[in-house]
């Protein structure tokens, strides 16, 4: 008997939360027969995602091939994709918070070390690494609520968060949002810190800055969440394939809730 040599730290509703959706995905395309049951599928995505498993470990624990595992991971990330919020959803849910607070993260790609034509766009200056653009927003006790398709490491965050409309989104809301000073210019109900140093800064500014900090360490919490899920932490698959995947962890994330 093979016993799969990987603890994964999710509750057992998350898998049957997958598995339910899973066989919903197999009664609607008609599919009779399969390797593995829509309970084993699930947990097979559960340890790619939040343990970050290779294909090569996952068909040797689960029996099957590796062109099993991938077409098995691929169906269930699509089938997750496809639950996640849009921003006007997450806008709307987040009506009656507060205030919500927006930051951005980078995914970390196995990409070359060394700076190539090819590979530059995906370069970030600022953490000095390859990887994606993810922006996200959190409630003020700072819960995930949205997290937006991954753009090129190399797009600052305030490029990013104008390409997907977050500004515009919340100022039509008038939903407040704490921001940090990388989104100055965002304009709207985009509140961020006071720029310039801190002994050049008034008593006021500085208490200003002070609270705003309070805040958005809050935010950080769903960064932490974010990287809980393994796969994140260095993703090897194509750069085409990240915001697909960023979307099926925010669907198990919001449901976990």
């Amino acid at each position: 008997m093979l016993v799969y040599p990987s603890g994964i730290d999710l509750s057992s509703s998350t898998l049957r939360f997958l598995a339910r959706h899973l066989r919903q995905r197999r009664h609607e395309i008609g599919s009779r027969w399969r390797r593995l049951p829509a309970g084993r599928q699930a947990l097979l995505t559960l340890a790619h995602l939040r343990c970050g498993d290779t294909y090569g470990r996952l068909a040797a624990a689960f029996n099957v091939g590796i062109a099993t595992v991938y077409r098995y991971i691929r169906e269930a990330v699509d089938v997750l994709a496809a639950l996640a919020p849009t921003l006007e959803q997450a806008v709307s849910t987040a009506a009656t918070k507060a205030f919500v607070i927006l930051d951005g993260t980078l995914l970390p790609t196995d990409r070359p070390t060394d700076r190539i034509a090819a590979d530059r766009p995906f370069y970030s200056g600022k953490h000095k690494k390859h990887g994606m653009n993810v922006q996200v927003t959190t409630d003020p006790f700072g819960r995930l609520l949205w997290a937006s398709p991954a753009l090129p490491g190399a797009v600052h965050d305030m490029k990013a968060a104008r390409t997907h409309g977050i500004p515009a989104a919340l100022t039509q809301a008038g939903l407040r949002c704490w921001a940090d000073k990388a989104y100055q210019g965002a304009g709207g109900t985009v509140r961020v810190p006071y720029r310039g140093r801190w002994d050049k800064l008034s008593a006021g500014q500085r208490a200003v800055n002070a609270s705003h900090a309070k805040i958005r360490a809050l935010g950080e919490q769903a960064m932490a969440t974010l990287k809980t899920w393994r796969l994140l932490r260095k993703l090897r698959c194509s750069t085409t394939r990240v915001t697909t995947i960023v979307k099926a962890v925010l669907a198990l994330q919001l449901a976990a809730h």
